[in-house]
């Protein structure tokens, strides 16, 4: 077993949002002993270090990240797609707006608002021609803090790992967590 350094220990609290009080109530200790570790200014006994990183683990288990959220099955259409091929699926499965898709990558949104004002000649046409920007991306470890930003302003968040969709969140993934 590798011991953290006073380093690993500031940095790992800072990452999850911790406050050096909250770390030691969860630790048992006191926060000027935290303080004092995280300065290198004392070595903790083992028995302490421990109880310190077993609080740090806990409290990582507390985060909710898209990987939790996220709906694997993500229901698109590709930029080449009809307009009444978008239309069909938003129907079929429930959906106000879709991503648009393309070999794995996002490349844009559309949505029944996007297509409001399209006349009935426009049913072929491709999706590209009405869609809107993308969905912002996130990464599976996206923390619930950052998918709330970003859906305050969007209508969904699509999950990649190296450029590819994995998943989508929506506001309402997050109310049925949090509910």
């Amino acid at each position: 077993m590798e011991l953290p350094t006073p380093q690993d220990i500031r940095e790992r609290r800072t990452e999850l949002g911790l406050t050096q009080s909250e770390l030691a109530d969860r630790a048992g200790v006191s926060q000027p002993l935290i303080a004092r570790i995280e300065g290198g200014d004392v070595d903790p006994r083992l028995s302490t270090l421990r109880h310190i990183v077993d609080a740090l683990d806990e409290s990582e288990g507390d985060i909710v990240r898209a990987g939790d959220l996220m709906h694997e099955d993500v229901v698109s259409v590709g930029p080449d797609d009809s307009v009444s091929q978008a239309v069909t699926k938003m129907q079929d499965a429930g959906f106000s707006q879709l991503p648009v898709i393309k070999d794995g990558v996002p490349v844009g949104s559309i949505s029944f608002e996007d297509l409001m004002s399209v006349g009935e000649d426009a049913r072929d046409q491709p999706v590209s021609e009405f869609m809107g920007e993308s969905f912002p991306t996130k990464s599976r470890n996206a923390t619930l803090d950052e998918l709330s930003t970003d859906l305050g302003h969007n209508k969904a968040v699509i999950v990649t790992e190296r450029g590819n969709t994995v998943g989508i969140i929506t506001e309402a993934d997050i109310a049925a967590r949090l509910s």
